[in-house]
């Protein structure tokens, strides 16, 4: 059959390849100066200075309580008192003494008067953070200013406040994305339990069980090999893919965006990072096919662009929203102005498409970041990215690639919390819940930053 030009890969380039040495920092406790003792043969008396501090507590008196004798306890401590109008018996007491704290709830318990204290408890919001090791280097998830590949920390809060997300919810396994792309490493401990499966499909007996014309189809599809074995060769679909969904708190490796979530594998680049047309056409309409088929599938991710514009990409992409499919698409890494210099697919002007930029960890635009205030919609971390490869690793990558399944996982977190909301509600949701980026001011659409958490709490189902 004959193929039409190829596509380039909008690959992120390898930025760095770090080796961790885990070590455990020792601080030596600080010395304790003994005070000078002078001995005189007729010492003078001896003066102390006690420390007075400020101790804060909660009382309860009894209900039967003395009122000569509460006010008889709060004068010889001198408390500062404030009482609950709506809780009888109830105050906050704040005493400045030279006492202890646990001196102070003793002198408290032991008067008849009082029922019990407590101190003034310090409490914290509960912060949802997983438990991957990694994490620590996903500055796109949570920038700290933390020190990234060994090199210079970011510019805090420059990141999609992904911890503040999650206290929302961490996905569901509900939502399927479609990675089209070189393919997933569905075998990577860290992607296993988040890929999604055919289950009409019986694993390995040769036959096209679910009459979908492909064999074996269990994760997916392979346009290039014409076959259901979408195994990733050249480690770029893994690597979106672990930033759209590597299994969260699971001790090991990262986490993806969702913590839970489906990802189908598409694969039409090759090991070289090419794919052709017909290929990629191929995988959409497979997308579509299981779609229609029942399978939840929401969102493509396409971390890849280049050639000509195609009438029959355009059209397959407008099936694909027909079809009530959100298509996230990366911006190119040409360093151009879109609006003047289409990038395709991302410059289709489609209902469904969005196209995403790339940030580094200062919320700069990146250097090699395509850009348009008319055609590009927002912009998403791109820039030394860590995420999951072949064969259990894990790596760092740059490119509008790495920005692209950003979007695309944030709005699977969406979809999460509001599984009806449209393809049209949907790309409206995440453009205008941006958080706004001096960078990308008169550079892209929204003039903003993908910000996951703003995007949930724009949702009707919360206050």
């Amino acid at each position: 059959m004959k193929r039409s030009p190829s596509f380039h890969l909008a690959l992120g380039s390898l930025v760095v390849i770090a080796a961790y040495i885990l070590g455990v920092m020792s601080h030596s406790p600080k010395k304790t100066v003994a005070p000078t003792v002078v001995l005189t043969p007729a010492p003078a008396p001896t003066i102390t200075t006690q420390l007075v501090i400020d101790s804060d507590l909660i009382i309860k008196f009894k209900d039967n309580a003395e009122p000569a004798g509460i006010k008889s306890l709060l004068n010889r401590l001198n408390a500062a008192v404030f009482n609950y109008d709506s809780l009888p018996g109830f105050s906050f007491q704040r005493v400045r003494s030279a006492m202890s704290l646990q001196e102070l709830i003793d002198l408290y318990k032991s008067d008849p008067n009082v029922e019990y204290v407590e101190p003034n408890y310090l409490f914290h919001a509960d912060e949802t953070r997983p438990n991957d090791p990694f994490f620590k280097q996903m500055w796109g998830h949570s920038n700290t200013g933390q020190e990234i590949a060994g090199g210079p920390g970011g510019e805090p809060g420059a990141d999609i406040d992904a911890l503040t997300a999650w206290d929302v919810t961490t996905g569901s396994n509900n939502i399927v994305v479609a990675v089209i792309d070189s393919g997933i490493d569905y075998t990577h401990p860290d992607l296993k339990a988040n890929m999604w499966i055919n289950r009409d499909e019986v694993p390995g007996d040769g036959v096209d069980n679910d009459d979908n014309g492909v064999v074996d189809d269990i994760h997916g599809y392979n346009a290039v090999n014409n076959n259901g074995d979408p195994l990733d060769d050249a480690d770029h679909g893994t690597h979106c893919a672990g930033i759209i969904g590597a299994v969260g708190d699971n001790g090991i490796g990262i986490a993806g965006i969702n913590w839970k979530v489906k990802l189908m594998a598409l694969k039409f680049l090759s090991v070289s990072g090419g794919g052709r047309l017909n290929d990629v056409i191929e995988c959409i309409n497979y997308v579509i096919k299981m779609k229609k088929r029942g399978v939840n599938v929401r969102i493509m991710s396409n971390s890849w662009g280049g050639g000509s514009y195609s009438r029959a990409l355009e059209d397959a992409i407008k099936a694909a929203n027909n079809a009530g499919i959100l298509f996230v698409a990366a911006a190119g890494n040409d360093s151009q102005d879109t609006d003047h210099f289409p990038h395709y697919p991302s410059s289709y002007q489609i209902e469904n498409v969005i196209s995403v930029a790339a940030l580094d960890r200062n919320d700069n635009l990146a250097r090699f970041s395509n850009f348009g205030a008319e055609s590009v919609h927002l912009g998403a971390p791109g820039v030394e990215i860590y995420s999951t490869v072949r064969n259990s690793s894990y790596r760092f990558m740059s490119g509008t690639s790495m920005a692209t399944p950003y979007a695309a996982g944030v709005a699977a977190l969406v979809l999460a919390r509001e599984p009806r909301l449209s393809v049209k509600d949907l790309k409206k949701r995440l453009i205008e819940s941006t958080t706004e980026v001096a960078a990308l001011k008169g550079k892209t659409i929204s003039g903003g930053r993908l910000n996951a958490a703003r995007a949930l709490k724009a949702g009707k189902m919360l206050p």
